[in-house]
């Protein structure tokens, strides 16, 4: 009878259960079903009242009772929110809505699943607080809430889930500190925080979690030192605190305490000290990553034991000493046959490239060894690496030639050697690479011809070879590879016409051929280039005029400059909303300069060498359009013709005649007044006159007050011209003082035709008598609101009331050498004709706003063209040595001529300081030491003790290898003052070794970022 009873209630038990989940679990589900967005796939479309509830997309029910224990519809592309419904599935144990785009919040009655053992709801776009709820469901064993927008902190309510194994909650807004209760979840084995704005350090409570296997805690806030916590987790295997604050150093017994590691990623610290000796020990590591750090001394070649290493990533740190031994560790990781990957990159790495590297595993995919100091050749058995997909070898000192066997490896798609001392020809076989992408071969002296061979690199996205010794013309096949985004071949020896078939290129962004000997016209198929963004066509023989390009709407960058083109200026280019540069100096372009859109700003466009312009906005400098409207006006008419010279003979006699009255007036007012307006006899008519009185009055009578800076032959002053609204500097010549007359007049001749961005604009001049009846001479010039660079450099030497704020950090130093070099390499190179500056040192070099440098003070400069041996020998004995004692060429002493390679010495000498700190006529240098020997001597292995300590310490990023990037400065600086003129680095060439450093500096920024 009793068991009759119990079978009974049992089965009244089942039939409530059935009946339950028929009224309970399928109203839930429909619930939830109507505050979700399923699009057109209608995925949910079984969920109805005809269909079994245990038949529905993504339901699983228990085997006796019937009852939803699993719902899994994750991945569906569902929206919509998460209705609260959901907490009436009592029997639930695993719940899974991870990748779809849920949005809202984790609704509280989650907490009433007291069985769910597994949440999944990662990669969504949930929002708010983690629900306190959820820690009342103690049974539950899995928690992924990756990638959400769940902010506030982690509850200290974690710690009642005792049972937890999993606990993902990355990529969230998570903030705070960890709560100490995560110590409790003994049983956990995987704990994800990553990407959140969590800050402070690993609780010391957590050491409790004996049995942890994944800790990942990379991209948050965490600081202090590395946690002696993280040491007592023995059956650890995967640790990642990726991006934090973490600091300091590791200990030497690391490898010793966590022995079951496979991954390790501590990358994008702020750990110092040297790789522990013991890490190789861990027998298990797979991927090891500690880049981006302060990690110096060497790499262990111990890490050659670890036969299942994968990957080894350490590059953006300090190690190595620029010796020979520093590579050895790539000797040892020969024994690593499953190694995949090695990046090494930007550290002091020096040396000979072993020859061992062909002996790497085949399974090699990645060897990125660039930005280092090795030297040596690229082994010729490179081809052995037959899976080799990405070889980075750029910036070092490698030399000899590229290797044939380069061509076996099929799978390579990207190979960097630049910024080497290459040379030879590039390989034939270079072609075999099909699946090539990306190829940098620039700043090398390969020569020869471009490969034909490469036309078969169908996949190729980036052609770098500028800068090398090429000759030839540019291979048509080339130009049949429709992928192609870069095509960069300036600065070679390449000759013949642009083809036709550049327009087959409609995916091309950026075109460089600039710096060759290119001729002929341009391609009308140029305009078919509509993803054209930089076009670099300067520097070579073009002619004829410019083709429809009116299509390339999204360019940014035109330069056409140094050619011979002809024919009128485009309209259309007023039209170019992205266009920020558009350079078409000296070249034969005629008519008139247009004035609208873009051409209404000088900044932008620069059309200076085109004898036969007009028009176009005040800033320009151009003269007015009239003479050419008559002269085309005569082309029809023979009455024209006469015309235009009864005007052009009338007009002269008015002028004459004008003059004349005029000079009359002039002189009567002048004996009278004894007083004199000011003339302005180099710089036409675009230029505001100036008298004595207003200069006299806008500087408080030239009282000290107004002073800002003094030299050899007068003083400048602060002033604000009413009339104008403007503030500007007014250059006071002390005409008492011997060849000041020949000052001024070389100033105004030097810059009366020159325009550069890097040169301080004159503005006028005054050429007048003061009020006691003496020669009056100024010049006005543009103000630079943050003075000379002399007082940056040396501030010490400063009154405290002009001293700068701060100190200029190494990238500002560099961006202000780029800029004195460029506009040297314009003078010399570019200008009508060239110009010697014959006084550049850092009071000569001013800075504005944004500590842009400005060249000035040009007083003793020469228009080389202009004056012969005999000149030359009456301006020096003159005037004396041509420039300022230490930074003089030292051939003028010897009364040597005056030549640009004099400004490249004393551009050297200025590099020096800059990036020392110390003048060349610093105390500490004796008869028989000097700046160059100075830094000379220290090169490369002693470069820390003769930099500007400044630099050292200001705003230098950890990533980033300062003593790499002073070495090579200081080398350019070398280079520019070698006693010999003809030894000496062109200007144009240290612009570009400069540009290239500043590049590598940019990219070590960005890489440090990620």
């Amino acid at each position: 009878m009793k068991l009759f009873l119990l079978l009974s209630f049992s089965a009244l038990m089942l039939l409530e259960a059935y009946k339950f989940t028929d009224e309970t679990d399928k109203k839930s589900l429909l619930e939830f079903k109507s505050q979700v967005s399923e699009g057109r796939r209608s995925v949910l479309s079984s969920w109805n009242n005809s269909s079994p509830l245990c038949n529905w997309t993504g339901v699983k029910c228990g085997r006796k009772h019937k009852r939803v224990t699993g719902l899994d519809i994750g991945g569906l592309q569902l929206g919509g929110v998460i209705s609260p419904s959901i907490g009436n599935l009592s029997f639930l144990i695993s719940l899974n809505l991870e990748n779809n785009s849920f949005g809202g919040t984790i609704p509280q009655e989650v907490g009433n699943l007291f069985r769910l053992q597994r949440l999944f709801m990662g990669f969504n776009y949930l929002e708010g607080a983690i629900p306190a709820g959820l820690y009342n469901c103690s049974r539950l064993l899995t928690i992924d809430l990756f990638s959400n927008f769940i902010g506030q902190n982690v509850g200290s309510e974690v710690g009642s889930l005792t049972e937890l194994v999993v606990l993902d909650l990355g990529l969230n807004k998570l903030n705070g500190k960890l709560p100490t209760s995560l110590g409790n979840l003994t049983s956990l084995r995987e704990l994800g925080l990553g990407d959140n704005n969590i800050e402070g350090g690993i609780p010391d409570d957590m050491a409790r979690l004996a049995q942890m296997v994944n800790l990942d805690l990379s991209v948050n806030s965490f600081s202090s030192v590395f946690s002696p916590v993280v040491y007592n987790w023995s059956s650890l295997e995967y640790l990642n605190i990726f991006r934090n604050g973490f600091s300091g150093n590791l200990r030497p017994t690391f490898g010793n305490l966590l022995p079951n590691l496979r991954g390790l990623y501590i990358g994008n610290n702020s750990l110092t000290g040297a790789i522990p000796t013991t890490l190789p020990n861990i027998s298990t590591l797979q991927d090891l990553r500690m880049e981006v750090n302060g990690l110096v001394g060497s790499i262990p070649p111990g890490f050659g034991k670890l036969r299942n290493l994968q990957s080894i990533s350490l590059h953006s740190n300090f190690l190595g000493s620029n010796f020979s031994g520093d590579l050895d560790f790539l000797d040892a990781l020969t024994n690593c046959t499953q190694l995949q990957s090695i990046s090494v990159a930007n550290n002091t790495l020096g040396g000979d490239l072993p020859t061992s590297i062909s002996n790497l595993s085949i399974n090699l995919m990645e060897l990125t060894l660039q930005m280092n100091f090795i030297s040596g050749s690229i082994s010729r058995d490179i081809g052995n690496l037959i899976s080799l997909q990405s070889l980075w070898l750029g910036e070092n000192m490698l030399t000899k030639t590229l290797p044939t066997s380069l061509g076996t490896l099929s799978g390579l798609v990207e190979l960097s050697v630049y910024s080497n001392k290459m040379s030879g020809e590039i390989p034939f076989s270079i072609g075999n690479i099909t699946r090539l992408e990306k190829l940098y071969l620039s700043n090398n002296s390969f020569e020869g011809i471009i490969p034909t061979s490469l036309g078969n690199c169908n996949y190729l996205l980036q052609l770098y070879v500028e800068n090398n010794k090429l000759s030839g013309t540019l291979p048509l096949e080339i130009l049949k590879i429709v992928r192609l985004v870069v095509l960069s071949i300036s600065d070679n020896y390449l000759t013949g016409f642009l083809p036709k078939d550049i327009g087959r290129l409609e995916n091309l962004v950026m075109l460089y051929v600039e710096h060759n000997k290119l001729s002929g016209k341009l391609p009308e198929t140029l305009g078919k280039c509509l993803s054209m963004e930089e076009l670099q066509l300067q520097g070579n023989f073009f002619e004829g005029t410019i083709p429809d390009i009116s299509g390339l709407v999204g360019v940014k960058e035109v330069d056409f400059s140094n050619n011979y083109l002809s024919g009128s200026i485009p309209i259309y280019f007023a039209n170019f909303n992205s266009l920020e540069n558009l350079n078409l100096s000296i070249n034969n372009f005629e008519g008139k300069v247009p004035t609208e859109g873009k051409f209404k700003n000088a900044t932008i466009v620069s059309v200076f060498g085109n004898k036969n312009l007009c028009g176009g906005v005040l800033e320009l400098k151009l003269s007015p359009c009239l003479s050419q409207e008559l002269e085309k006006r005569a082309k029809h008419s023979s009455l024209s013709k006469k015309v235009v010279i009864g005007v052009c003979i009338g007009g002269s006699i008015f002028v004459i005649l004008f003059i004349a009255s005029v000079s009359l007036c002039w002189l009567k007012k002048r004996k009278k007044n004894k007083t004199n307006a000011a003339t302005q006899p180099t710089f036409g008519t675009f230029h505001e006159q100036i008298s004595y009185g207003d200069l006299r009055s806008a500087t408080d009578g030239f009282s000290s007050s107004s002073l800002i800076g003094s030299g050899s032959f007068g003083a400048v002053f602060k002033a604000l011209l009413p009339a104008q609204n403007k503030v500007v500097a007014v250059k006071v010549l002390n005409m008492q003082q011997r060849g000041a007359m020949k000052s001024f007049m070389a100033e105004c001749e030097s810059l009366k035709d020159v325009r550069h961005r890097n040169l301080v604009k004159l503005l006028t001049a005054c050429s007048s008598i003061d009020y006691q009846g003496n020669q009056f001479r100024a010049l006005i010039y543009e103000f630079m609101p943050n003075g000379s660079l002399d007082m940056w450099l040396h501030s010490e030497e400063v009154e405290e009331i002009h001293r700068p704020s701060r100190t200029l950090t190494l990238l500002e130093r560099l961006r202000i050498a780029i800029d004195v070099a460029s506009v040297l390499d314009y003078l010399h190179v570019h200008c009508h004709e060239a110009i010697a500056h014959c006084d550049l040192k850092p009071s000569n070099v001013l800075l504005d706003n944004d500590l842009t440098a400005h060249v000035s003070d040009f007083g003793l400069a020469r228009i080389l063209l202009k004056f012969d041996q005999e000149y030359f020998l009456n301006q020096l004995s003159s005037a004396g040595v041509r420039g300022t004692i230490g930074y003089a060429a030292p051939e003028y002493g010897l009364g040597g001529q005056i030549s640009t390679h004099g400004d490249v010495y004393s551009f050297g000498i200025l590099v020096l300081e800059m990036f020392s700190g110390k003048r060349p006529t610093n105390e500490v240098f004796g008869e028989n030491f000097t700046l160059c020997s100075y830094v000379k001597s220290a090169l490369p292995e002693r470069v820390l003790e003769v930099a500007d300590e400044f630099i050292l310490h200001s705003g230098l990023r950890i990533g980033f290898p300062a003593a790499k990037c002073l070495t090579l400065v200081f080398e350019v600086g070398l280079r520019c003052c070698e006693e010999s003129p003809m030894n000496r680095l062109a200007m144009s060439e240290a612009v570009k070794e400069l540009i290239s450093i500043r590049e590598s500096f940019f990219r070590s920024r960005r890489r440090a970022r990620r």
